[in-house]
């Protein structure tokens, strides 16, 4: 999968996930990437990135969707960006929650390598009350 620009992250993580292709969804990192879900749990290595993600779009969220929104791109140097974007998690009835949806924000830094550009880092959190814990979708 090429990524032409950063503004373009959003969308091929989105097209990604939403054919569950494991292979595209690792082709938008760089080797030695590093991701943190929205679990907090922290793994290094496109390897890595793509078995933490395997097993959940082979069983709960093998009929998920996701649909991105870009915030915004801060261009830091040459080649290196910071995308933020919003994510809308849509399970579908494998969950054993059932149907839900769940928001969250995503930064992920991306730099470009021959002409293409690829994350080399993401960080995904969930939207919560902090007083109560409860799930907050964005209108």
């Amino acid at each position: 999968m090429h990524i032409a620009r950063p503004e373009d992250v959003p969308g091929a993580f989105q097209s990604a996930w939403n054919a569950h292709d494991m292979a595209a969804f690792g082709a938008l990192f760089h080797g030695n990437a590093t991701f943190v879900n929205r679990f907090a749990t922290y793994v290094r290595g496109v390897d890595a990135i793509v078995a933490l993600h395997r097993g959940i779009h082979e069983t709960i969220y093998k009929d998920s969707t996701l649909e991105n929104e870009l915030i915004e791109v801060d261009q830091i140097a040459d080649g290196v960006a910071i995308v933020h974007f919003w994510s809308r998690l849509t399970t579908g009835i494998s969950h054993p929650a059932g149907p839900h949806q769940v928001d969250t924000l995503i930064l992920a830094v991306v730099t470009q390598s021959h002409s293409a550009w690829r994350i080399q880092a993401v960080e995904n959190v969930t939207l919560t009350n902090p007083r109560t814990g409860d799930v907050v979708l964005r209108v």
